[in-house]
């Protein structure tokens, strides 16, 4: 079994699939009784795991909340330091799992542009580059 440090290292997610879908799921008022089941260092473990990942940001600042300052340097040094600081400036931003989520925007303009193609071949156009007329 991996220690805590490699877990982290090695970006190994420290709760179930199951456990991290219903956190993601979770309203931003049942986070927190779903992230008490799991035990201080797993909850420190696993506010870094989402703090790698962008789309889960505002979750991890709302488990980073309720973990202590030695648990996450313990598991993810200065990071872990960061996180918890980031958790306790912020805290109307990181009372939400995913509230926080920027919206996607699209472009209105073609990606690229081409000429336009050109089917009429004249014979004239082709006798001028040398090439004998195709009887039809």
């Amino acid at each position: 079994m991996l220690s805590s440090r490699e877990a982290f290292e090695n970006d190994v997610c420290p709760v179930g699939d199951e456990m991290l879908g219903s956190l993601y799921r979770a309203s931003e008022h049942g986070l927190p009784q779903l992230v008490e089941s799991v035990s201080a260092d797993v909850r420190a473990m696993l506010a870094l795991f989402c703090y790698k990942r962008a789309h889960l940001h505002g979750m991890s600042l709302a488990i980073a909340a309720t973990c202590s300052e030695r648990d996450l340097v313990e598991q993810g040094g200065i990071v872990g330091s960061t996180l918890f600081a980031m958790s306790r400036e912020a805290p109307s931003q990181s009372g939400s799992a995913g509230g926080n989520r920027r919206s996607i925007t699209l472009s209105t303009k073609p990606l690229s542009t081409f000429a336009p193609i050109v089917d009429d071949i004249d014979d004239e156009d082709l006798a001028a580059e040398g090439f004998a007329a195709v009887p039809a």
